[in-house]
């Protein structure tokens, strides 16, 4: 048929019942479980605005029980951007806890060589004054 979509691939097929109504979709093949439990969860928020509201229509629910999905679904996007960002700023405070970690190993290591220069200086002030006055104490 000209201009009709063409269909490629095996489809799977799914009837979901929304709101007494019976719709009878199709999917990829292998997705007909995923799309039976998103019904199921349509399903769920159909069945709370109708124990609120009564029966307004099904069109009138269904596009309230999907402002709700919609709303859930912009919560989570909110809150994963909320995660990505503390997540980010994590990975911030931890290169720069990292950084400050190398700087002190680096002061830390020159205090060290430091100290050591100056036991070595010591010990040879020590040794020196030491063998001076064996030296004096000999007779020749």
């Amino acid at each position: 048929m000209p201009g009709a979509p063409e269909i490629r691939g095996v489809m799977g097929q799914v009837s979901v019942v929304l709101n007494g109504r019976t719709y009878r979709l199709e999917c990829g093949e292998g997705e007909e479980s995923h799309l039976s439990a998103l019904a199921e969860y349509l399903s769920s928020h159909l069945d709370e605005l109708k124990r609120k509201f009564g029966q307004i229509g099904d069109d009138r629910l269904i596009v309230m029980a999907s402002l709700l999905v919609t709303d859930e679904l912009w919560e989570l996007r909110r809150q994963m951007e909320e995660l990505k960002s503390s997540l980010t700023e994590a990975h911030r405070d931890r290169s720069v806890a990292d950084d400050l970690q190398k700087s002190a190993r680096g002061d830390l290591a020159k205090q060290i060589n430091a100290v050591a220069d100056r036991l070595d200086l010591l010990n040879e002030r020590f040794d020196s004054e030491v063998q001076a006055p064996a030296k004096a104490g000999k007779r020749p």
